[in-house]
């Protein structure tokens, strides 16, 4: 670059003294027990589908708890195959809980900042949407598998 100061990054690292994102970690932990439950006690005996299921309509959701059984379970090609929310929740809950862990142990909570800008944002919001739209579409054509 020249004459000019480098790009601010979008993302910044830091530690704080104190947990900036409580119900984010809540969540996770809740997630991560959520986790330890089904890989000690398998999936539940009631069904967890949505009202449309029962119709033949699945959801971008579909699968997401035999996902999650399968990557506890240590069978990451099934749980992918199911649904590939399942194996990114776990990592993203073991992930905080791991953060929680430390941020207990040592007093510090890692902290990460994300400045959007406007544009970013709409960025962001339309690979989501097209994101639900592909999972949804998926998940509609493994209908006979999900049932």
């Amino acid at each position: 670059m020249s004459g000019g100061t480098a790009a601010c990054s979008p993302v910044r690292w830091s530690w704080r003294a104190a947990d900036p994102y409580p119900a984010v970690t809540a969540v996770a932990v809740a997630g991560a027990l959520a986790a330890a439950a089904l890989a000690a006690w398998g999936l539940p005996p009631v069904g967890l589908q949505g009202p449309l299921h029962r119709l033949g309509v699945m959801d971008p959701l579909c699968g997401g708890t035999r996902a999650a059984y399968f990557a506890v379970t240590g069978r990451w090609a099934l749980a992918w195959h199911y649904n590939p929310l399942g194996p990114l929740a776990v990592i993203a809950s073991a992930a905080m809980t791991l953060r929680a862990a430390t941020g207990l142990l040592s007093r510090r909570w890692l902290a990460v900042d994300v400045t959007l800008t406007r544009r970013r944002l709409r960025a962001l919001y339309a690979v989501a949407a097209v994101g639900i739209v592909v999972l949804g579409v998926r998940q509609q054509m493994m209908a006979e598998m999900l049932r």
